[in-house]
């Protein structure tokens, strides 16, 4: 699937470090990869995937707090985020960037974003950046939608447009609302557009 490369950074280095230490995107119809691998949280405490997993479904989403993309997302991935999670979908971001490449990912950075931003749902630190290998997550963001059965339904972007009044297709709140209806998820996968994610090595 192509990429967008982050421009503010070195393409060449970019590049490479997102295709050497990702792997291919977790296929549609995969089970929740490293559901059980405990992540620190904003709040200090330590927490896994399977920890926020709700009986309607799942949504594991890729962010940060430095990337242009990320910034130009986050109001939608937050507010999202606090409504189907209230809606009975467990919710969980998580940031594999690492800070000594971005210092703006740092933990403290994270937990006053999470706070400014009013999130209500785990905000954790990939610390190995191995959780985001396992999904083959590349970007910031990048969503993945797992359903009742664990079982991923949906993989992209949130929307079409960074823009928030050009939208014109919600595909990430599509599949949630598909989720929580127990019905077909009709776009099961489209292009994240975003920062290449600063593996950690």
């Amino acid at each position: 699937m192509t990429r967008t490369s982050l421009v503010a950074f070195p393409l060449v280095a970019a590049l490479t470090a997102s295709l050497s230490l990702a792997g291919g995107p977790l296929a549609i119809g995969a089970a929740i990869p490293e559901a059980g691998v405990k992540m620190m949280n904003v709040d200090g405490k330590e927490l896994s995937i399977k920890d926020v997993e709700k009986p309607a479904g799942t949504l594991v989403i890729f962010t940060c707090n430095h990337c242009p993309f990320a910034k130009a997302w986050e109001a939608r991935i937050v507010a999202l985020g606090n409504s189907y999670g209230a809606k009975g979908v467990g919710v969980i971001a998580i940031n594999a960037n690492d800070p000594k490449v971005a210092p703006d990912d740092s933990m403290d950075k994270m937990q006053e974003r999470a706070k400014d931003k009013g999130m209500q749902f785990p905000y954790v630190v990939d610390a190995t950046s191995n959780v985001a290998r396992a999904f083959g997550a590349s970007r910031t963001p990048e969503a993945f939608v797992f359903d009742k059965n664990g079982k991923l339904v949906y993989h992209g972007a949130v929307d079409d447009s960074q823009d928030p009044d050009k939208v014109e297709v919600t595909y990430l709140k599509n599949a949630l609302d598909a989720v929580l209806a127990g019905s077909d998820v009709a776009v099961k996968e489209t292009k994240s557009i975003g920062c290449s994610i600063k593996f950690r090595s």
